[in-house]
């Protein structure tokens, strides 16, 4: 299966909020007709009904995927909806939080193939990051369009076994929050020595996003560009001084802070 057949075969779209309306916005860049898309959602924003897509019409009988993108607790009403498109040739990705895929299966049946995803935010300027695993029922080729699929909103990579799911939302689909908490504090920090609002706002928030595309864009690792930047006895070494600090520095703090997000995560997916 390819994007050729999901083009001949149809897409439908379980939800279509920001996420969805994300990947919707990639796919149809891409070149995927809006004829065959499926869009099924209470609410369509503007945006969605002027793509020319289907929206809450009938279903094709057999489409190539099914994407879930409805919020967890939406779930139990919408995904029925599509039940009796499992146990056949039809791919079902689930980029919906903590649902399990044995969820999926115990709902569409066992021998449906499922991939479970999990994309973050920057995904709404394509910039973000996708995890995703398949069931037993997803062979490398369902995997393989998966990714194709996702690719649409950043980068994609493939887990071993699901239960890595809760670090991953530890690190990139919590991780967000994290650096937009750091922009505000670094912000902060700025101002309580004197610079204004506006322009320490302004200097955090480039000097995050240029760190970040750095970090992406050089052959040199992080800890590298990190070094190349501090100067012996200079201005960098004292601020890494506090912020390397074993006790109370970076390292314990994400330490801590990645492990209780992954910990949650295992807590809700146990419902």
């Amino acid at each position: 299966m390819d994007m050729q057949s999901v083009a001949d075969r149809g897409l439908v779209l379980l939800g279509c909020g920001k996420m969805g309306s994300a990947m919707l916005a990639g796919w149809l860049a891409g070149g995927l007709p809006a004829t065959s898309v499926y869009v099924i959602d209470p609410a369509p924003s503007d945006w969605v009904n002027a793509q020319g897509v289907n929206i809450n019409t009938d279903l094709p009988a057999a489409p190539a995927i099914v994407l879930v993108a409805v919020k967890p607790q939406m779930m139990a009403e919408a995904l029925p909806t599509a039940a009796t498109m499992g146990g056949g040739d039809t791919l079902f990705v689930s980029v919906a939080a903590g649902t399990p895929m044995s969820y999926f299966e115990s709902i569409l049946g066992a021998g449906t193939p499922v991939v479970r995803a999990m994309p973050n935010t920057p995904a709404a300027i394509g910039k973000g990051i996708t995890a995703l695993i398949g069931n037993d029922h997803a062979n490398a080729d369902h995997v393989a369009l998966a990714r194709a699929l996702l690719s649409a909103v950043g980068q994609t990579v493939e887990l071993q076994d699901e239960a890595q799911m809760d670090a991953v939302t530890g690190v990139s689909g919590s991780g967000p929050a994290y650096v937009f908490h750091l922009i505000e504090t670094l912000a902060a920090a700025g101002v309580a020595q004197g610079l204004p609002d506006e322009m320490a706002m302004q200097l955090a928030k480039a000097t995050v996003a240029g760190a970040g595309a750095l970090a992406e864009a050089a052959e040199e690792d992080p800890a590298q560009l990190r070094v190349n930047v501090t100067s012996p006895n200079g201005t960098t070494q004292a601020a890494l001084e506090v912020l390397m600090d074993d006790a109370a520095g970076f390292p314990p703090l994400l330490t801590k802070a990645v492990a209780a997000a992954a910990n949650r995560s295992r807590e809700l997916s146990r419902g």
